[in-house]
């Protein structure tokens, strides 16, 4: 299977006073799956995973029932508040859904960057490891070094990091973020997505992704690292198939079925 592990879908006007703002037009809008039906047709893509965009329980909700009625919706990461006190009963009762796969708190927007590194988080932990659920993990370069505390507390937790980490491929620097995440390839459980890299480019021409996706493979080496298009914020930097042929172009084939699928079906459980 080709699975592209990291969409969105909204209705907008449930995000009145979020992002994205109206002068961000290419996203502006609802996005639904008929809207992406014809896009994963056209890239044969057969399935994906919904993930949350939203702080509240409402939008899980939302994610859940359109996977019911949607075939092509494999997995659902979803959002749960994993400090708070009912946290793993949360968890336990949003796992009794056959589709929700794992929880994603939104770290780049929380303004202690060291949220993560927290013994706080044991409980919800212990919940998602039992009911075999994964970590999102959504963050920006200044929150590796927590994130790396977080996951080698945690080893048993599947962890994903989203968008490599959502370099500074704009700004043309590279030591930093690459130094961080060498230290949490290191660890056997983090995993990284190849997505978002072309919206981070900004300016740049789309080569501009390569050294950064190249060394994303290099450090969690084949079998780690996980394809998706984040669409539809793609929309922002390019669309669709060619995001999905640059990739295809990054990656050597003899690792286009672990990366763009594979990997995704073993870390999310797809089909399980």
């Amino acid at each position: 299977m080709r699975i592209d592990a990291h969409q969105h879908f909204w209705f907008i006007a449930d995000r009145t006073g979020q992002w994205p703002p109206p002068e961000l037009a290419a996203i502006h809008r609802d996005f639904l799956p008929e809207d992406m039906q014809p896009l994963i047709a056209a890239a044969g893509i057969d399935g994906t995973v919904l993930v949350q965009t939203m702080e509240n329980e409402a939008d899980t909700a939302f994610m859940l029932d359109l996977a019911e009625r949607t075939p092509f919706i494999l997995g659902v990461v979803g959002w749960t508040d994993m400090k708070a006190a009912e946290a793993p009963a949360s968890i336990a009762q949003l796992a009794r859904h056959p589709k929700l796969r794992g929880f994603r708190p939104m770290l780049q927007d929380i303004a202690d960057d060291r949220w993560i590194d927290d013994p706080a988080l044991d409980a919800a932990v212990a919940a998602m490891v039992e009911h075999r659920l994964v970590f999102d993990a959504l963050v920006l370069p200044r929150h590796l070094e927590p994130l790396t505390n977080f996951a080698r507390r945690h080893p048993d937790l599947p962890i994903v990091i989203d968008h490599g980490a959502k370099p500074p491929i704009s700004e043309g620097r590279f030591i930093g973020w690459y130094a961080r995440m060498k230290a949490l390839a290191e660890l056997p459980n983090v995993h990284c997505k190849l997505s978002g890299l072309l919206t981070e480019a900004g300016d740049q021409k789309p080569q501009a992704v390569r050294p950064y996706a190249e060394t994303i493979l290099d450090l969690f080496g084949p079998d780690r690292v996980i394809w998706g298009s984040d669409w539809p914020v793609l929309r922002l930097a390019g669309d669709y198939s060619a995001w999905l042929d640059q990739c295809l172009d990054i990656v050597p084939a003899q690792h286009h079925a672990a990366v763009f699928g594979g990997n995704a079906q073993r870390f999310y459980r797809l089909g399980a």
